[in-house]
């Protein structure tokens, strides 16, 4: 019952979010947590991992929860599951898009989804950075401030462009090095 229950969640999932992984992050957050299936805490080591693994979001995070929560079985079902909607949706876009791709209306129906995906982006922002900087405390010897320095520093660099691999290699020496020197006083 639980390989259907994910394969369920994450159709759900991967047939109503637009604009990829990080678009999804509200929806899998709604749907996981009223699952019961992991904390909000947990959720957010599997973003994490997610994020810093090679491949797309979506397929990380749905094979981190279905491998937590049913085993081999449950990360094929729940992998699938993400999957099978974008897979169909973009073979009847294939077939089909040349045909509509200069009408006024689908330019306005993209133009509509792409403000919708900006809003859930942000919304995923907003959701996992009060997560991360108040609500939990992953490195307890960690004060609240050098969380928040490190988040307004890699913001910083992403304004500035920085390749997103030195963003993330940056935060995690900075996030040791503030836990190093917490320790030592």
């Amino acid at each position: 019952m639980i390989y259907l229950k994910l394969f369920w969640t994450f159709l759900k999932v991967g047939a109503f979010t637009f604009g990829g992984g990080y678009a999804m992050i509200p929806l899998i957050q709604s749907e996981v947590l009223a699952q019961g299936w992991v904390t909000e805490e947990r959720l957010i080591d599997f973003i994490a991992i997610s994020e810093s693994t090679p491949g797309p979001f979506a397929v990380n995070i749905s094979t981190f929860i279905g491998m937590d929560i049913g085993g081999f079985w449950g990360a094929v079902c729940a992998t699938l599951g993400v999957v099978l909607p974008s897979f169909v949706i973009l073979l009847l876009i294939a077939a089909f898009f040349t045909n509509f791709k200069d009408k006024k209306g689908i330019r306005a129906l993209l133009w509509g989804i792409k403000a919708a995906i900006s809003g859930l982006i942000l919304a995923a922002v907003f959701s996992i950075g009060k997560t991360v900087l108040v609500e939990i405390n992953v490195f307890p010897s960690v004060p609240f401030f050098a969380s928040a320095a490190i988040f307004l520093l890699m913001l910083f660099l992403l304004y500035k462009k920085k390749h997103p691999i030195l963003i993330v290699v940056l935060s995690a020496v900075l996030g040791i090095a503030f836990n190093l020197i917490y320790n030592l006083f």
